[in-house]
């Protein structure tokens, strides 16, 4: 099965696109590119296996601190719309300015340190130092109803607001001021937003890939190999989360840098993913995770710029997902890639 768009389903025997293929040769070089990209975009029948899956995150404010799951062997559920667990989903929540201008660590690393933790279906925990554990209950938001219109670096979307004791207290925890920020939500069933402008080169990259409040799209990947590589240059190494990966692969055989070349992967028995676009990076891998400080020398973002800029304004690490099939994924299920 192959898709050319968000609604399109072609199903092609193998016979038929050599047939096709033929004949679309006949009809000149556009048209025998059209023939490589509808191939390229038919998910595999065969698939081989590459690793396990070491850790899995999600972040349900963007650029606060991944959620703290305590349970063991807890999986998570994959849409086209984002990761979620038991009804909490990744980044539906972002904070804004009195401007609705999207706020991040990139600006006020001090944001890395709020903590969430799950307490009901619907009900999340905030900590951070400094301040009383903040409670949010999604289905009683004390909110006026108004849509905030906001955007995602430059792509409008709008959200919901989550009320005026929870702007407060993110006020507090980031400004140290008693307002000023506001904690918006994403209300939508389904991805609103147009593509990332600096995506729009890449020609597998769907406009449901979106996803909530993400830069780019819903899932991006992290080779733990390629990131032992990147610390073996580095005075100091860093840890995976700076780079705030959904999931952590572990190789069977340590091979940096193959997540450049696949297409295609599947975790465990269900999700299937399409390889959309390299993850560039930008200064927010230079914040330490543990204490929020940015590194003295700009690292890894220089050492990353000395040999991972390819063609691109900024040095890539990871991949960027786009859902294909969904489905339920765990820590250590098996990670597959297209068997070529």
């Amino acid at each position: 099965m192959a898709t050319s768009g968000s609604n399109t389903t072609f199903d092609l025997s193998p016979k038929a696109l050599v047939g096709v293929g033929v004949g679309l040769v006949a009809l000149g070089g556009a048209s025998y590119l059209l023939y490589r990209h509808l191939t390229r975009d038919v998910m595999p029948q065969k698939w081989r296996r590459v690793g396990t899956v070491e850790r899995i995150h999600f972040f349900p404010v963007k650029s606060c601190a991944p959620l703290q799951i305590s349970q063991p062997g807890v999986g998570y559920d994959c849409d086209v719309l984002s990761m979620s667990f038991e009804g909490i989903r990744d980044r539906t929540l972002m904070v804004v300015n009195d401007k609705n201008e999207m706020i991040t660590a990139r600006v006020y690393p001090h944001m890395t340190q709020i903590q969430s933790k799950k307490i009901s279906p619907s009900k999340l925990l905030f900590s951070v130092q400094e301040l009383p554990d903040l409670e949010l209950d999604f289905e009683n938001l004390e909110s006026s109803g108004k849509d905030v219109h906001t955007s995602v670096w430059g792509v409008p979307v709008d959200a919901m607001p989550c009320g005026d004791r929870i702007n407060k207290w993110f006020s507090q925890a980031i400004l140290n001021k008693e307002s000023g920020l506001k904690l918006v939500h994403y209300p939508y069933p389904i991805s609103v937003r147009s593509k990332n402008p600096r995506l729009k080169d890449m020609p597998f990259l769907r406009q449901e890939d979106s996803g909530t409040f993400n830069d780019a799209t819903s899932f991006m990947l992290m080779n733990l190999s390629s990131v032992a590589d990147l610390n073996k240059r580095l005075k100091n190494p860093v840890d995976v989360l700076q780079f705030r990966g959904n999931f952590e692969l572990k190789m069977d055989v340590d091979e940096p840098y193959a997540e450049d070349n696949w297409q295609w992967l599947r975790i465990g028995e269900d999700a299937v993913f399409r390889s959309v676009a390299p993850c560039t990076r930008c200064i927010f891998p230079n914040i330490n995770v543990k204490t929020a400080e940015r590194d003295p020398d700009g690292e890894p973002l220089k050492t990353l710029r000395s040999y991972r800029l390819f063609n691109y304004s900024s040095p890539a690490l990871g991949i960027h997902l786009g859902l294909r099939v969904p489905g339920k994924v765990k820590a250590n299920d098996v990670v597959y890639v297209e068997d070529k």
